[in-house]
Order: structure tokens, then sequence, then C-alpha cells
């Protein structure tokens, strides 16, 4: 915000009496001196109705609509969503237990509570308005200052105001994920420099993107939350802002949300043709068989899939050729991210990188490629793969090895120079030819074969380890991986075990390689700290499970958080990516070009009257209901 200075008049300027009435007045009460209403210092930034990470954001301030909707969608109907496993929680904010999609999270939109800003679909990383009427960030990014709006309510009515903002940040400092607290405690100071104004302090504007993920944060009410409920989780519901309210809930196996006929951002332009459901259900199934069972037969409809063998061969139901259903293919501007086996680190059979470096190898993805999944997938390698931020097939830049300066003696030169990609056998020949080298690689680790078990020269223990499973897909690709670590003498054990014990110690790290998925974008940020920063290694969480703890990786997220041009930012991403490789941390599986769906027509999706499709291929709050 604009503060008057009297001690230093410089940059002024000349701004209309109403630009001066509605927004800085409270400004010029708070600098205790006599302000003309035609003067006022200018800062780095004023209010604004949307901020991006680099650049500027796409929308003017008067946009009517984004452009992936369709701004004439009909509003009505029901739209059931399936999905496997249970919940136990109906609180998404915090660690402990598992909660329904649907009430705060991307995939399924935010129903129920909402941010200060929201995020648009068509951009890297762009925030526009939501609770907030207006934003201003200084260009050294040091601090943020909302506006909340006046027509802003929660669903009871009750207006939101700044206590509602405070409040949910003391919440989630205490009881919140930990990616909430971390962004939380790197706040210096809260300021109200006017009515209706909140403004968040940092120590520096080292961490670039913290200002937006403070905008992304829910504002919760305080006048309907008991925090000492709030933090035990369990089937506590409270309300929220959205266009959404809870109606109906069954425990573990069905949520059932209704539209909020007083919806308060009904008519926002960012909500146009959006939130177009009166009805949104999401039940719950206990496998996948029974999950495309249900789909087939109408019970929900939408199924996302992601087997290729059922893609190709199961999608030929009675709904599929009568026209009932069809399958639909979104093309994805986002990078790959990458699906892999994790190494839990932590543990003491991956504690040495030479024998991750050797496991890697050994994963045959064209057998598996082409026996289990009919050749429709391609070989992951890059954390952020098809795209610019990829370092796959690029040796390092200039601006990169500057970056990497202390740690290139430590990273592999193939990975340095752009020639590494994943191993994989082609053949019977070459998989045989990786099998010796196996052998040898794991001897200088200090393994030798002992009756046909890979054993620990010194401390005379197997290699052997146990991969945690909760589908029958993880199994599938688990056991073909195992079948080949077992002609060298490694044993992998395959437990499966049900959804509720999988996510639990999933969460407290008690595993020792399990499949994991990685999403990308086209502006990563805090979320690799969590996923992969050193401080992050001993914290319980859903994040850092390979256990990293690396000064490179360290390093480079720091650098891509401070990256200040788009230029910098490539080069840090890249040389970051080179890092995550080079601890070999996972056994890099596979990505699939496409989104593939299976939609009952009943569903309208904008393809044709929007202007662009969502970078990240669907949308499904763009969605409609068209009737039987």
């Amino acid at each position: 915000m604009l503060i008057f200075n009297k001690h230093r008049l410089t940059n002024l300027r000349v701004v209309s009496h109403f630009f001066v009435q509605r927004i800085w007045v409270p400004a010029f009460v708070a600098c205790g001196v006599m302000c003309s209403p035609a003067l006022i210092l200018e800062s780095q930034a004023e209010p604004v109705h949307g901020i991006a990470m680099h650049g500027s954001p796409k929308y003017a301030a008067d946009f009517p609509y984004m452009d992936y909707v369709n701004p004439n969608a009909p509003k009505g109907g029901k739209i059931a969503y399936g999905a496997q496993g249970s919940f136990d929680s109906l609180n998404p904010f915090l660690l402990k237990g598992v909660s329904p999609r649907g009430l705060w999270d991307e995939s399924y939109g935010l129903n129920v509570y909402e941010p200060l800003l929201a995020r648009s679909a068509d951009e890297a990383f762009s925030l526009y308005g939501m609770i907030a009427e207006w934003v201003d960030m200084p260009d050294d990014r040091s601090s943020i200052t909302f506006k909340i709006r006046d027509e802003a309510r929660f669903s009871d009515g009750h207006a939101i105001d700044v206590e509602d903002v405070k409040f949910t940040i003391d919440l989630l400092r205490e009881h919140g994920r930990p990616a909430y607290a971390g962004r939380i405690k790197r706040i210096k100071a809260i300021e109200e420099p006017g009515d209706k104004q909140i403004r968040f302090v940092f120590a520096d504007g080292s961490d670039r993107e913290l200002p937006l993920l403070i905008g992304m944060l829910p504002v919760l009410p305080s006048h309907a939350i008991d925090p000492e409920q709030f933090a035990k989780s369990g089937m506590y519901q409270f309300i929220g802002s959205g266009p959404y309210l809870i109606d109906k809930v069954d425990a573990g196996s069905k949520v059932v949300l209704k539209r909020d006929p007083n919806y308060w951002a009904k008519d926002l332009p960012i909500k146009v043709g959006q939130d177009n459901f009166d009805e949104i259900r999401i039940e719950y199934f206990r496998d996948n068989t029974a999950l495309f069972e249900a789909f087939k037969k109408g019970v929900f409809d939408v199924s996302i899939e992601s087997d290729p063998a059922r893609w190709a061969n199961q999608y030929d139901f009675t709904a599929i050729e009568n026209g009932s259903v069809e399958k639909r293919t979104f093309n994805s501007g986002l990078p790959k991210g990458m699906s892999a086996f994790v190494f839990n680190t932590r543990k003491p059979v991956f504690e040495n990188r030479r024998v991750r470096r050797t496991l890697a190898s050994l994963f045959d993805f064209d057998w598996v490629n082409k026996n289990l999944y009919h050749g429709l997938f391609s070989r992951s390698g890059s954390y952020f793969q098809n795209s610019v931020l990829s370092s796959l097939g690029l040796p390092a830049s200039e601006a990169e090895k500057v970056l990497l300066a202390p740690y290139l003696d430590t990273i592999d030169p193939d990975i340095l120079d752009g020639s590494y990609m994943p191993v994989s056998g082609a053949d019977t020949r070459a998989i045989r030819k990786l099998l010796g080298a196996a052998i040898r690689d794991l001897g200088s680790a200090g393994y030798s074969l002992k009756n046909g078990v890979m054993t620990n020269s010194q401390t005379n223990t197997p290699l052997a380890f146990e991969f945690l499973a909760t589908t029958k897909e993880q199994e599938r690709i688990a056991l073909a991986y195992a079948r080949v670590l077992e002609r060298i003498g490694v044993q992998m054990e395959i437990r499966t075990v049900d959804s509720a014990q999988y996510w639990e110690r999933r969460k407290t790290m008690d595993f020792d390689m399990m499949k994991m998925s990685w999403s990308a974008s086209l502006s990563p940020g805090n979320e690799q700290m969590a996923r992969w920063h050193s401080s992050q290694r001993d914290k319980d969480g859903w994040f850092n499970q390979a256990g990293a703890n690396d000064p490179a990786i360290d390093a480079m997220i720091d650098a891509l958080l401070a990256a200040r041009s788009q230029e910098a930012f490539t080069a840090a991403v890249r040389a970051f990516d080179r890092t995550l490789i080079n601890g070999y941390y996972v056994v890099p599986l596979f990505h699939k070009a496409d989104q593939w769906v299976g939609m009952w027509k009943r569903i309208g999706v904008p393809d044709d009257e929007a202007k662009v499709q969502p970078l990240a291929g669907y949308r499904n709050t763009t969605w409609w209901f068209e009737g039987d």
C-alpha cells in the first residue's frame, strides 16, 4: 500500500478524487499528518486485480470471464464421481485422517472453502481476486496486502472480515498440514493498513512465491469453528464460503454437496461459467474393479482412466455401443511429472546411492509397456518431462553451471551433459547385460552373491525390502519388477494393505518402497520444498517420502524460489531436475501423453464454446448437466 512519509516526498503523482476516497484514505489516516488528497507517495506497486509469479497476468481488470469456460453454461442437474478407498474425516486441512474429495482440492474443485485469490487454469501461475477485491504486492515481494470484498460471505450469511483471515492463520499454524505451517511461520508481521485490509510482512523477498501462496490459503469462519474440535479431525463439519454446502454424509462411503442458493460470488467474472451443477456426489468403492463396474452401470458419470489395458480392451460395454458413454481424450500442456517406485532412504537398505542407482536400472520398462499396457506409455526420466523445464537431452547451461558450481563433482557426467536416460533393456540379451552390470555395481557397494542371495559382505544381511501396495495395478507392476530383481538375488516382498493402512503408513513414512506420483506444473515452487528439502526429511506427512537430504537440492530450491526472470527460473528448475535425477531416489516408471476420460454424455464440456483449453487438460468445474 502507499503510505505517506513526510520525510521522503519523492515519486509524487496525481490521482483522482474517487481513487483516493476508495483506496487511499485509510493510509492517510494512518500517517498521522495532514495529507493532501491530490498528492501521495507512490510505492513500488499499487492495488491490482491479479498477480503472476513471473511477468503479468493474462486477464485485464475488466475481463468478463475466463477463456476456458462456456459463459452460457446451463445451471442445474447433478454430477457424480467415483473414487477408490474411503474417508474418515471431513477436514481437508489436517494431516490427521483422510477427507473426501471435492471439499478443497484442485482436481474436483474448491467447492466448500475458498481462498483470498483464485488460480486461473490457462496460465502457468496467475492469481485473481476471489475473497479479496484487490491485492497489493511490491516489486521486492517483502509483503502482500489484501482488501476483503464487502460482499464476501460465509454460507450462513456472516460477512467475511479480517478477523476471519487472522483466525485462519492461527488455526492452520497450530493444527494445519505441514505445508500450511511452513508458509505461515515465515510471516513476520500482520498489519491492518485500512478498513477490511490485511497485510502480511515477510523477512525479505527471497522466496518470491511465498506471497502468492499466502493468497491461496483458505479463509475459515472464526464464528463457526471450535479450534479444539477442528484439531480432532473426524466428522466435525464446519461451513465455508464456496458455491456448495455439505448436504449428506455416509461415513467412509459417500458425500453429497448441494449448491448454495445464496452463494455470494456467483456473478464474479472469475466464477462465470463454473460451478454449474445443483448437486455433486462423490461415492467411494473398495477397489478399481468395483469402481469401473459402477461406472459402466451409470452409478457415476466420469471415469478418469489410468489403466491402458482397460482403456484399450474394456470400454466396449453397452453404454459405449449405444452412444450413452463416450471415450474422451484431453491434451495437457503441463509437464508430465514423475511416476515411480520411491526408495525410502531413511531405511539402511537404501542409504547407499550406488545401490539405488543399480536397482533403478533393473526395471524392464519395454516388457511392462508391451505386455501390460499395450505399448501406450512412454518412459519417464525427468521430474518435469515434456516441458521446457526438463533437463533431459540438454547439456547444463552456463547459468545452471553457476548454480551447481559447489556440487559439480558430485553429479554424474551423463546427467550434466544431457545424455542421461533411464536404463531399460530392449530385449533378453540387453537385460542379461544389465543384470551382469548390476552384480558388478553391487559388488563395489559391498554386496556379493551367497547361495543365490545378494548379501552385504560386512553385515551378512540380504539385500531385501518390502514393497507397499494398495491396488491391483501396483501389485502387477511390482511383480514384474520383483521377477527381475530375483534373478540377481535381490528379494522384494510385496505387501498389499487396505487404503486406510496404506495412507497411514505413507504419512508416517513406514515403508521401504512404494509407488508415488509427483505432479508438475510450469511454475514449480514451495511444493518442491515440502517434497524434497532436507528440512522435511524427518517430518511425518505426505511429501518427502524419499527422505532426500542433499545440500545441492536445497540450494536449487532456494534458487528457483528467488528467480526474478523466466530465464533465471528455467535455469534453476533444470538444475534442480538434475540434482533430483542424480540422487536416484526413485525407479522411474512411465507416463501417457494424454488424459483418458470415460464420460456419460449427460455431462457437457466446453470444447467448442471455449477460446482456449485449460493447461491441465480438463477442468471439471466448467462442466454442466445436459440431461439423460
